[in-house]
């Protein structure tokens, strides 16, 4: 392979500029990172209003209100107000291994409409449900939407943007851009990769759209490594199968463990839980939410930093800050939380202030690195053959772990108390040391040529040899 997809313009890179084109069909590719943020801090907020508990789970709110032994970090342990959280990834993780099949049969284009026409069937049911079972139903109907724009919206991007623009492109997915809808048009153009790979008739029209999105006529150096790429995929009849022989084992091991280790790093705690853990230091509900907010304020302002900087600077350098920064806070926090609050009463109002000024450290942590990166490196580092089952692993990974925390967290606050702060701060320094010793920079390389990268790797180069051999 790697003979076949030899550097063909100088320095690797591709004629064109950032064209409006191309920006405004990012920008409404990327408003599915809207409505899966928006799903992901749903749940939060609503589990901790006594309103929609009294409605739907009755018994958590009579624990709530009437139980005054019961323990700070206990009040909302529940299976089924877990599962009415979690039940959205489960069905994400199903909806992205189905989200696979079409992305690579039918383009890009036809996942992201499925996941849309799934959105809003789903917000339609929950916004009319009557009782807990159209409630749950109406997540699952969310997660199917998840799934497929999840697997579907990075790679359109990535494909999409030329390298050296690629990072801050693929971040707007983390970012979510509501103007998308006024643009909405647009998703008429697929990838020029996702036009090869259908049929060989289609160079011509992959040329076209090459030339609009990229500003420039001359891009035949860049049509020509997609033709390349996509000979190879189509000899691949079973890319699952594929993915995990020998001569992928880094992209293999990276579809894994990036997803892996973006869940556990704790922010679905923030994300799933925040105002109920706001409550549980002795906030009130309103408290609660307003922080919730602020902190939400505080990631989107993150990102976007991160989007400025990621082409710049690289992922490895915002993995390493990010890192420190989730580190050192979760720590303090855990050990605030371990020394001041006990089963019953409440934090002091300037710790809890500490707290809060420490979560949202925290999240910029996060924001800087594992939220945006850990949705922009997978979708860049597969080759086209093996590239929408990789990306299908990745989301399918991410679910899972989403479900999991999801449906454990409470019972894990329960049990483990200040105790949850350590372990996910555990985790912190495992991967950040993993992203140090075998995450390989991958900015401003042409996606069709990341294979570079593996074979220049101190680590990860013996399998290219030992493919070579």
């Amino acid at each position: 392979m790697a003979a076949a997809l030899q550097i063909t313009s100088e320095g690797g890179q591709y004629n064109g500029r950032m064209t409006l084109l191309l920006v405004l069909s990012c920008l409404m590719a990327a408003t599915g990172g809207v409505l899966f943020g928006y799903d992901l801090g749903i749940s939060g907020g609503v589990t901790s209003m006594e309103p929609f508990l009294k409605e739907f789970f009755p018994k958590v709110c009579r624990k709530m209100k009437e139980d005054t032994k019961i323990s700070n970090y206990c009040k909302f342990d529940s299976q089924l107000l877990t599962l009415f959280t979690s039940s959205l990834y489960i069905a994400g993780l199903i909806a992205s291994f189905f989200a696979s099949s079409v992305t690579r049969a039918f383009g890009r284009k036809p996942s992201i409409l499925v996941g849309g026409v799934a959105f809003l069937a789903g917000s339609a049911l929950g916004g009319a449900a009557l009782n807990i079972y159209m409630l749950i139903f109406g997540r699952v109907l969310l997660g199917v939407g998840i799934g497929f724009t999840n697997q579907s919206v990075p790679l359109y991007i990535s494909e999409m943007a030329l390298p050296r623009h690629r990072g801050a492109l693929n971040i707007g997915f983390e970012v979510g851009v509501g103007i998308g809808v006024l643009v909405a048009n647009l998703t008429n153009f697929e990838t020029p990769n996702s036009l090869i790979q259908q049929s060989i008739n289609h160079h011509q029209k992959a040329k076209h759209v090459l030339q609009r999105i990229r500003g420039t006529i001359d891009v035949q150096a860049e049509l020509d490594d997609l033709i390349k790429a996509s000979s190879i995929s189509k000899t691949i009849e079973h890319p699952f199968k594929k993915i995990v022989q020998r001569k992928y084992r880094p992209q293999f091991v990276m579809s894994i463990a990036i997803p892996f280790f973006q869940q556990v790093t704790g922010i679905n705690v923030i994300t799933f839980y925040a105002p109920i853990l706001f409550r549980t230091i002795g906030l009130g509900e309103s408290g609660s939410l307003l922080s919730a907010v602020v902190i939400g304020l505080v990631g989107l302002a993150s990102v976007l930093i991160s989007m400025l900087v990621v082409d710049k600077f690289g992922r490895r350098a915002l993995f390493m800050i990010g890192g420190a920064l989730m580190l050192v806070s979760q720590i303090v926090v855990g050990g605030i939380m371990a020394a001041m609050l006990g089963d019953q009463g409440a934090l002091s109002q300037g710790c809890a202030y500490l707290v809060l000024i420490l979560i949202r450290i925290y999240v910029t942590g996060f924001s800087l690195s594992w939220g945006p990166l850990g949705w922009l490196v997978p979708s860049e580092i597969y080759p086209l053959e093996i590239r929408s089952a990789g990306q299908s692993i990745t989301v399918a990974i991410g679910f899972l772990l989403c479900f999991l925390v999801g449906q454990t967290f409470l019972a894990m606050l329960c049990q483990m108390k200040s105790g949850i702060f350590f372990f996910f701060g555990g985790w912190v320094m495992v991967m950040t040391a993993f992203v140090y010793f075998f995450l390989p920079e991958t900015k401003n390389l042409p996606i069709e040529q990341m294979e570079k990268v593996w074979r220049e790797h101190w680590f990860w180069r013996r399998f290219e040899e030992e493919e070579g051999d």
